[in-house]
């Protein structure tokens, strides 16, 4: 069976009678490998064609699909253009077998810019390493009304399914014929999986994982990055089939949770121009949400979508509705009394409900229960879009956790609408069975109801790397010395100093790394308060552990891991703690240990 993107039932309320038929056939009657595309913007110029068929040995096919009739819609037709019966009388159409290739030669076009998707020598230097054609879908026109109609002068016979030819009983392998025959030539070999990445990326571009600044497609000149990340098919469905109301995805570390819901956000704020409300997007963690604010700023999407850290979302509340502010406290309770306020003054009524077009919460597995039940009120009901994330096993902090509740308890409607995703595609096989190491006992899968939260253990995606680095050293300062050395190897290595990230279990720990780097000349970000991070920054981010949730970088190093859990500290909080940091790391990872406490004991196993 294929696999159709968006998933069918997401997109048939869009499609027509004739699209949905053809959806159906392909998606049943092609083998696994065949990936479906309908109606996704493709390529540059984000051109429309009805379906793109993508095969590792046949090539790229590009269909166009009309619902039309002989005789009742079409009235006349040539190979340049098509009258046909409209809604308010005849009009003139393009050829559907030209607007098919036009859609065809932008893709094609803006593949061969790739050299790796080219051919190297021979007589075809410089075209597409794999086949690519175009073709046209009638549903509701047989074959022999084809031909009684003359249609073949107008349009290729080879390039056309006709209604007959694409009926439920059809075998599989009719129908795959039928549409390679519409390709001029075949193909020795396949394009590799790497291949097929590149292929996605550039022709949608809304799947890439983007890494530094974003790439311009329209510059002919821009250089195309050597490798390019793009979701896999699981997480790109799920994006593209997202639908309304309340929607819940459980997803392990490295999942892809926040990329989903980066281009869920994009997408809400590119369909729906027309409203007056934001989208709200609300983090637990200060980073993330600067993270998540600076792509949003790229995007050209800032004035659509605001990017907040819950408490600063709440102060911002208190302020725009003329609520009194917190005085003089301790931050814990400055804090939760800022939470307070928000919901009393909603349930007075002097802070509006329903101020946001959609709301899209991260690090749900950190939002209290009454946080959640107030942050859903925000949604405006018209529209009804939520989509909360949340992975248990990456709850470190005890409030999300005290308490058992349900999502309906709080108002989240998501029965019948969550997803889950357990393979890991950040860490390499190696880092996460490093991690898992330390929290082997918070990773066994626990079941729930569709309402209740699962605890999920991670699947790795199989990439392998590195094995994780373990230095037992006499000192903490010997180990802030030793992860100096290691970062300096690895900027030799090629790694750009903004790629590395060094996370301390506490602040002391954290200061004595960072004046450790400094003294070493190598350039430092510690992340002292609110305010001070900044991803785009070319310097070594050095942080708490807690600090860097939602977070990855290709290099990670981890002192003191021996000093954990510290004394009185609760084993099971520390255990996630360090699964949340070592998760961080997608390359290389470096964990030094100068006291055998209990983690340290089981790193060495």
């Amino acid at each position: 069976m294929a696999t159709l993107i968006p998933a069918i039932g997401a997109c048939v309320s869009r499609m027509t009678t004739g699209e949905r038929r053809l959806a159906e056939r392909l998606e049943a009657k092609l083998d696994d490998d065949y990936r479906l595309w309908y109606d996704v913007p493709m390529g540059p110029r984000n051109t429309h064609p009805d379906f793109c068929v993508l095969h590792p040995r046949r090539g790229i096919l590009v269909l166009e699909v009309k619902d039309w009739k002989v005789g009742s819609t079409i009235l006349r037709a040539n190979k340049q253009d098509w009258e046909i019966m409209g809604d308010s009388g005849p009009k003139t159409v393009i050829n559907p077998l030209e607007q098919a290739r036009q859609y065809a030669h932008a893709v094609v076009n803006a593949l061969q810019r790739d050299a790796q998707l080219v051919q190297p020598d021979g007589p075809h230097a410089g075209k597409l390493v794999c086949p690519w054609s175009y073709g046209v879908v009638f549903p509701f026109i047989s074959r022999k009304q084809f031909e009684a109609a003359e249609l073949q002068h107008a349009i290729e016979p080879h390039r056309v399914i006709c209604q007959d030819e694409m009926t439920e009983t059809l075998e599989a392998e009719d129908l795959q014929s039928r549409l390679w025959d519409m390709f001029p030539y075949g193909m020795r070999g396949a394009l590799s999986l790497p291949q097929i990445d590149r292929v996605r990326w550039i022709m949608f571009p809304e799947v890439r994982v983007q890494q530094g600044t974003l790439f311009d497609d329209n510059d002919e000149a821009a250089t195309l990055p050597d490798i390019m990340r793009v979701m896999d098919l699981q997480q790109e469905q799920l994006a593209r089939s997202l639908g309304d109301g309340h929607r819940v995805i459980h997803g392990v570390a490295g999942s892809g949770k926040t990329m989903i819901l980066g281009y869920r956000a994009e997408y809400l704020a590119k369909a729906s121009t027309a409203s007056s409300k934001p989208i709200l997007i609300l983090c637990f963690n200060e980073p993330l949400g600067v993270k998540l604010h600076s792509v949003m700023q790229a995007k050209g999407l800032g004035g659509r979508v605001h990017v907040r850290h819950f408490h600063k979302w709440c102060r911002e509340q208190l302020v725009a509705f003329g609520q009194t502010l917190p005085g003089q406290m301790s931050s814990e309770r400055y804090a939760e009394e800022l939470v307070q306020r928000v919901i009393a003054g909603v349930d007075r009524q002097q802070i509006p409900s329903g101020q946001y077009q959609a709301v899209m919460i991260d690090e749900g597995h950190d939002f209290a229960p009454e946080w959640l039940k107030l942050v859903t009120q925000m949604v405006d009901p018209t529209a009804n879009s939520l989509l909360v994330l949340y992975d248990d096993a990456q709850s470190i902090y005890e409030r999300a956790r005290s308490k058992q509740f349900s999502f309906k308890s709080v108002g989240i409607q998501a029965q019948g609408r969550t997803t889950i995703l357990k393979i890991n595609y950040r860490n390499t096989r190696q880092i996460l069975h490093t991690a898992s190491l330390v929290a082997a006992d918070l990773l066994t899968a626990d079941d729930k109801d569709d309402d209740g939260i699962p605890l999920l253990k991670p699947v790795s995606c199989g990439r392998e790397g590195q094995e994780p680095l373990i230095i037992k050293l006499p000192t903490l300062q010997a180990e802030a010395e030793a992860i100096a050395d290691h970062l300096a190897q690895a900027q030799h290595e090629g790694f750009a100093w903004g790629d590395m990230a060094v996370l301390c279990a506490d602040w002391k720990t954290r200061d004595l790394c960072a004046r450790t780097l400094a003294q070493r000349k190598l350039p430092v970000e510690n992340r002292l308060g609110n305010g001070d991070f900044d991803p785009t920054s070319n310097k070594i981010k050095v942080m708490t552990m807690k600090v860097s949730k939602g977070l990855e970088f290709p290099v990670v190093a981890l002192p003191g891991v021996g000093h954990m859990p510290a004394v009185g500290e609760d084993e099971k909080e520390a255990a996630r703690v360090f699964y949340v940091a070592a998760t961080r790391a997608t390359q290389k990872l470096v964990i030094t240990v100068s006291e055998d406490r209990e983690f340290g004991r089981r790193l060495s196993r």
